[in-house]
């Protein structure tokens, strides 16, 4: 009979390890690699580089926001372009095409600050997929304007979502050529601000 107990736990833990294998010890136990898809629209990769952060936080499936026909390379024509579409309303068609959105339980979404306004791009995904019952957590960079009305209209955009408190943090300048980005010691205070952020939300522990 002891034998039989021993064996018995000794199977119980070998699951247990099992399903816990690959999920940092710090994470919500909710957000399973498999349950969390962390979406991001990045032009200076400041965005890019604060998904990663996350993505290293808390695991899932990373994807960036690729778009049918890109922005032209010229930041000026990348400018006047997007004004024209916040101004009709136009929303690019994507490239990047996410299979079985229903699977996942949790959506963080990054984007940088166009013209005091969220990304036509990023407009375009919010619009296309339902995020309906999923928690949507939104997080931007932007060159020292602020957030604008983005995270606003993530909220407006998914309305039947459970929205958390965004994340922002001043980047880097695209102007006539000039780019700066978060590297170094800026990357070090990202993560830095980011956890803490993240655990305000209880993500992680």
């Amino acid at each position: 009979m002891t034998h039989l107990l021993l064996t018995f736990f000794l199977l119980i833990s070998a699951c247990s390890s099992t399903q816990t294998k690959d999920i940092p010890a710090d994470v919500d136990a909710t957000l399973a690699p498999r349950n969390v898809l962390i979406v991001y629209l990045s032009r200076t990769n400041n965005t890019k580089a604060i998904a990663e952060i996350i993505h290293k936080q808390v695991g899932g499936k990373l994807v960036a926001i690729e778009l049918e026909k890109p922005y032209p390379e010229n930041y000026r024509a990348t400018v006047e372009q997007v004004a024209k579409e916040n101004e009709t309303g136009f929303l690019p068609p994507l490239k990047t095409k996410i299979d079985n959105i229903q699977q996942y339980d949790v959506v963080f979404v990054g984007f940088p600050t166009w013209g005091i306004q969220l990304p036509p791009p990023m407009k375009s995904f919010l619009k296309q997929y339902d995020l309906k019952g999923k928690t949507v957590i939104p997080f931007n960079t932007n060159a020292g304007y602020g957030v604008g009305s983005t995270f606003q209209t993530v909220k407006e955009l998914c309305p039947n979502s459970n929205v958390l408190e965004g994340f922002t943090m001043r980047g880097g300048v695209e102007r006539d050529g000039q780019l700066l980005v978060i590297e170094g010691e800026k990357t070090k205070e990202a993560e830095t601000n980011v956890v803490k952020w993240l655990k305000k939300n209880k993500i992680v522990q």
